[in-house]
């Protein structure tokens, strides 16, 4: 077995092995809608530290309180405002953690949510990455006085490539500094489908540096998207605190399970519906 298969399997058997001793194994009952039939359970998890759970019985039936550890996505070029304030009615009606949307649709989404729990999340430098750490900077200074609480960055992929990690830990620095100044989560794009393994080990160690608080796997508009192999990497590099968000493809509750088994503590999904209903497709967008 190879060095990515016993990575796999290790850290897939270790939480499998935390999750039974804490449940005293499978529930025969439940096939799959544990968050609905054993909900306390679920919420064992997460005090444990698990801030997204997938689930495919019916969404109706998920208790109001679990609902929120998926986030809802869309971010197409294409996207109308019909379809951006549907987004937001299945965040409230599903109880989606948050939307993540666009900037220019930031203000709109704050307004639909207003009064909801639903957080709104946007994007910087995406889908690219290649802009100044400034300009990154000013960006998420507009996402979050527009009303957004999570910002999502891509990082200088061509800076990182070239070895030149100074500027990386500046332009993760300099967007992960505005966050910090109204409280906001920063989340780290690596676009991991571009690295090298030992680049994505440097990436991850330089987002922990300029003190972001989670890793992310990719884009989706990228080259490949999230995977098992990449996330347990991830996972074993930043530590068992900070966050790891898989993104990109993640499209089942077979596929966010397999994410969270290997260290993911979130799923960016436009198929966030399908994940927690079981229903097949998404919202039409990309993640």
């Amino acid at each position: 077995m190879g060095t990515r298969e016993d990575l796999i399997e290790a850290i897939t058997q270790r939480v499998v092995g935390e999750l039974e001793s804490r449940t005293g194994g499978e529930c025969p009952d439940c096939c799959g809608s544990c968050a609905a039939n054993c909900s306390d359970k679920v919420r064992a998890m997460v005090d444990e530290g698990a801030a997204r759970v997938a689930y495919q019985g019916n969404g109706a039936d998920v208790p109001s309180d679990l609902g929120r550890y998926i986030d809802h996505t869309k971010l197409g070029p294409d996207v109308t405002p019909d379809e951006i304030d549907r987004l937001c009615q299945e965040a409230r009606e599903f109880r989606f953690a948050a939307v993540c949307v666009n900037p220019v649709w930031v203000r709109r989404c704050a307004d639909s949510l207003r009064g909801s729990k639903v957080r709104v999340a946007s994007v910087v430098g995406f889908p690219l990455g290649a802009n100044a750490p400034e300009v990154k900077a000013l960006e998420a200074r507009r996402a979050l006085r527009d009303g957004a609480r999570e910002i999502d960055m891509v990082i200088n992929i061509g800076a990182l490539k070239a070895g030149d990690y100074g500027l990386v830990e500046k332009d993760i620095g300099k967007v992960a500094d505005a966050c910090r100044e109204v409280g906001a989560v920063c989340k780290v794009i690596l676009e991991t489908g571009l690295l090298a393994d030992e680049e994505k080990v440097a990436a991850c160690k330089l987002a922990k540096t300029a003190r972001a608080d989670y890793v992310k796997t990719s884009t989706g508009f990228g080259h490949g998207g999230a995977t098992v192999f990449d996330v347990a990497l991830m996972r074993e590099t930043v530590g068992p605190k900070m966050g790891v968000k898989a993104s990109g493809g993640v499209k089942t509750a077979k596929d966010a399970r397999e994410m969270i088994a290997a260290g993911a503590t979130r799923i960016g999904a436009s198929a966030g519906i399908a994940i927690v209903t079981g229903r097949e497709g998404g919202n039409g967008g990309k993640y």
